[in-house]
């Protein structure tokens, strides 16, 4: 049956006609975004993930400039604390020289003064957008190590930023000290205390007469001599208090002093505390034989050849809270007491440098490792991000090959399609012939 009314042909070739249009602007939206899932619409699932992997991707390019900083910062870092080696290295050639007793050892002291001053300059200038990972470590928490931001953790539960810590190197050469004014509730005038007479070795046992070492907190050794008569030793020489404990206000006077930095353990103190007293015996030329200093791990030993049952020498371990005020020293702050113009203060430097070189060789170490990590995370967040691009371009970007193609046939689909409407909608006109 023919009817006037209802033409299926035509709306079926509509039908078919409407299908092509819509795949053909589908396809012409791919080729001229170059992506198979530019909107939400297009796949929502798909969009959804491409879109947190694209903030993913912008995430880790910040992270990108953060490692980069970073590794500059470490960079300038480790280099000044090779130079700094060098120079200690330079300073140690000096010092086995004045050993020598025809030698200028005032000349030989002015050049270590020079050296010295320029490892100061050194340190001072070795800083990267305002930041020295050489400088005095202060008490302040934290302030012993710095956070490089290097990579954004996502999980289920959502995302954490990991860090890559720089601790920081101390290598400057100031001196620590005693606050100005103690009051007696921050001195604490026997940690420990020994005496040499008849026994004429004892030790002072840091770790165990110590259970923390808050950053700023002086420990100082109180040398007390006792010889009447000076028979075996100069009295005074060997006192620099009144008493055998020293008072709140005789505490700033201590000469040997050290003050806990951050991060600092036992053994730090008793090193510290070793190099301070050794500094204090040749800066007074006085005799080690009547008293002497060794260090292992966290034990001081006081020895004497000299005393006796009635010449004795007493030392008290003293400290004085970080409330009152202390000052920080600087890794290298021995440096300012190097004295060869005495064969006594030569003996004492070259038992110092050696230690000196130490601490910066550690340093030097310490930044190479850092740096090396840090280099090797940025090599990863670079590869990481290609890949998280690749993964994003494989799930939205189209295929162009696949697209040319289908456009060609949609395009050949169109034009078939207009021809068979066409065609359909000349049918009733052939109804015109039954009414002639």
């Amino acid at each position: 049956m023919s009817s006037i009314l209802t033409n299926n042909g035509a709306m079926v070739a509509l039908q078919t006609l409407k299908s092509i249009n819509n795949n053909l602007a589908t396809t012409q939206g791919e080729i001229s975004t170059g992506k198979s899932v530019a909107t939400a619409k297009d796949n929502a699932a798909v969009w959804a993930i491409a879109k947190v992997m694209e903030a993913d991707v912008k995430g880790f390019k910040g992270i990108s400039d953060s490692l980069n900083l970073g590794q500059s910062t470490v960079a300038v870092a480790r280099s000044a604390s090779e130079t700094v080696t060098d120079l200690l290295t330079e300073i140690k050639g000096k010092i086995v020289a004045s050993q020598e007793e025809n030698v200028d050892r005032a000349k030989i002291q002015t050049d270590i003064d020079a050296l010295r001053d320029q490892i100061s300059a050194v340190v001072g200038a070795a800083q990267f957008n305002g930041l020295n990972l050489l400088s005095n470590v202060d008490d302040t928490a934290g302030s012993g190590s710095v956070n490089v931001l290097a990579s954004l953790d996502r999980s289920g539960t959502g995302v954490a930023a990991s860090d890559i810590t720089v601790q920081k190197q101390d290598l400057g050469t100031g001196a620590a000290a005693i606050a100005g004014t103690v009051a007696a509730t921050d001195l604490n005038a026997a940690v420990d205390t020994l005496t040499l007479n008849a026994t004429q070795s004892d030790t002072i046992d840091i770790g165990t007469t110590n259970s923390g070492f808050e950053a700023g907190t002086a420990y100082a050794l109180n040398i007390f001599g006792t010889d009447a008569d000076n028979s075996t030793f100069t009295q005074t020489d060997y006192r620099e208090t009144t008493a055998a404990g020293a008072t709140a206000a005789e505490a700033p006077n201590l000469s040997v002093v050290y003050v806990a930095r951050e991060g600092d353990t036992a053994a730090d103190v008793a090193k510290g505390l070793q190099a301070a007293f050794k500094t204090f015996m040749a800066d007074n030329g006085l005799d080690t034989d009547v008293v002497d200093a060794t260090v292992s791990g966290d034990t001081l030993t006081f020895t004497s050849s000299l005393t006796d049952g009635t010449d004795t020498i007493q030392v008290n371990l003293v400290s004085v809270d970080a409330a009152a005020g202390n000052t920080i020293g600087g890794a290298l702050e021995q440096l300012s007491n190097l004295d060869v113009t005495s064969q006594a203060g030569a003996d004492a430097a070259l038992d110092q440098i050696e230690g000196l070189i130490q601490t910066s060789i550690d340093s030097a170490s310490a930044f190479g490792s850092v740096q090396g990590r840090i280099e090797t995370q940025i090599d990863f967040v670079s590869s990481l991000t290609d890949s998280l691009r690749a993964g994003i371009g494989t799930l939205v970007d189209a295929d162009m090959e696949e697209a040319s193609a289908r456009l060609q046939a949609l395009q050949v689909q169109q034009q078939l399609g207009v021809q068979a409407l066409s065609i359909a909608n000349q049918a009733p006109q052939s109804l015109l012939s039954l009414f002639r």
